[in-house]
């Protein structure tokens, strides 16, 4: 816009007819080939893109749905370009809900960089397989430490591909902590519906004051959650077998960490808490990709 006015910028742009590559047209300094927007307008685009989400931006600027993802594919393209081939180091993948339905991406990110690296559709073996297999080889020889969670698939797919994946693996600790926090709310629920037959409504709204760590409980609810914690409660021994969990990272080394995850896990599968015992053999299945954290901290 200029003065608040729409404003078309018109021009005969010079085309020729090449016998050996057809018809080619000339580019102009002020816009991208095949764009009906000036670079000064797509940056503002771009500036308000990602501000806002699509529709916000399109009621703004007054275009439409597609020529907004027009624009930003364009940004992308050249933004690539810019970039060049190197190596990314250490890379973090994860999943990511796209949409109602179980529709899932997978995104692989330089954790380095904070930048996004590809995303593919599903969260399959074959989902991973393409990041990898457009990378040359002396890209997956760079990779140092792979970050993830224990989903099958992606541990297939980065053994295949990346060499030494076997020490290069990383767990990620909020991944496991996240399968622990499920377990000790099964423990509440399971615990809370035998309370309530008694009509004891001791768990009642306690929900999430279980999978809060420590440091995190709300000020006005500290009170509260020291007498459940007095309470010969399951749910309060699966939270301390939770909390204790969290030390592990904190371990100075791995072999500090192993004697450490040994004590720990006595305890988990000793607790007679089904679901935490049943994440405590899960963790043992994968120890050895979760203890190269304290060589790719």
């Amino acid at each position: 816009d200029s003065c608040q006015f729409l404003t078309y910028l018109h021009a005969r742009i010079p085309r020729v007819d090449c016998s050996e590559h057809g018809v080619l047209q000339v580019k102009v300094p002020w816009a991208e080939p095949r764009s009906q927007f000036t670079l000064l307008f797509e940056r503002l685009a771009l500036d308000l893109l990602k501000e806002c989400d699509i529709q916000g931006a399109t009621d703004i600027l007054r275009i439409s749905w597609d020529e907004a993802w027009h624009i930003l594919e364009r940004a992308v393209k050249r933004g690539l370009q810019r970039k060049g081939e190197g190596v990314v180091a250490h890379i973090g993948i994860d999943e990511k809900a796209a949409a109602k339905g179980h529709k899932y991406l997978t995104l692989v990110c330089d954790l380095k960089a904070s930048t996004v690296e590809y995303i593919g559709d599903g969260r399959k073996q074959e989902s991973l397989d393409a990041y990898y297999g457009g990378l040359s080889e002396s890209q997956r020889e760079g990779i140092e430490a792979v970050a993830m969670d224990m989903w099958e698939a992606y541990i297939e797919s980065t053994l295949d591909h990346v060499p030494g994946a076997e020490d290069k693996i990383v767990f990620d600790r909020f991944h496991i902590l996240s399968h622990m926090a499920e377990a000790v709310d099964t423990v509440r629920k399971q615990e809370h519906q035998l309370l309530k037959k008694q009509g004891d409504e001791t768990l009642k709204r306690t929900k999430y004051l279980w999978l809060y760590g420590q440091e995190n409980i709300p000020l006005r609810r500290k009170e509260e959650f020291e007498r459940l914690k007095s309470l010969d409660l399951k749910v309060g021994r699966a939270w301390a077998i939770k909390e204790n969990l969290r030390r592990l990272w904190d371990c100075p080394s791995r072999e500090e960490a192993t004697q450490y995850w040994r004590r720990w896990f006595w305890w988990a599968t000793h607790s007679r808490l089904e679901p935490v015992k049943k994440v405590a053999y899960l963790i043992k299945r994968h120890l050895h990709n979760v203890l190269t954290y304290f060589t790719h901290p």
